[in-house]
């Protein structure tokens, strides 16, 4: 692997930063990480508002990282730490068996599957999953 940022100069280190604070800010404001997956979902089959799946998002995958966002989450109730914890346990096993598919694969497939996922979730958020098929009934009435 290509380590470009071996010898680090100024340019590289405020290149890191500035993305480090973008994902940051990105994170904190949506959930983003995992998130393109698990916020959809526990807003779409699990019936979470927003804030409370962006918040379990966080929770589960960045306390590290982003222990200031879920604080501010969890203060403002949108944490549930129950669904946190089980969903730790599947997601480890879910991120375990989903590397060992993705390492199968070639990265061609695996950037048509990213894609695809994120297609979906835009389409979903954006309601035009509604409107196509109100379009769809209107064609065949």
């Amino acid at each position: 692997m290509d380590n470009k940022f071996k010898n680090m100069g100024a340019e590289s280190i405020t290149l890191l930063v500035v993305v480090g604070l973008a994902a940051g800010i990105l994170s904190g404001l949506v959930g983003v990480g995992g998130g393109i997956i698990i916020v959809p979902a526990l807003v779409f089959f699990l019936g979470f508002s927003q804030l409370q799946a962006q918040g379990t998002s966080l929770g589960l995958l960045l306390l590290p990282v982003g222990i200031f966002a879920v604080i501010n989450y969890y203060k403002s109730g949108y944490i549930d730490l129950k669904v946190v914890g089980v969903m730790c346990l599947a997601f480890v096993a879910g991120g375990w068996i989903g590397s060992k598919l993705a390492l199968r694969l070639d990265q061609e497939t695996v950037k048509k599957i990213f894609a695809i996922v994120l297609f979906y979730t835009a389409f979903r958020l954006l309601h035009w999953d509604a409107a196509l098929a109100k379009w769809v009934r209107g064609i065949f009435s």
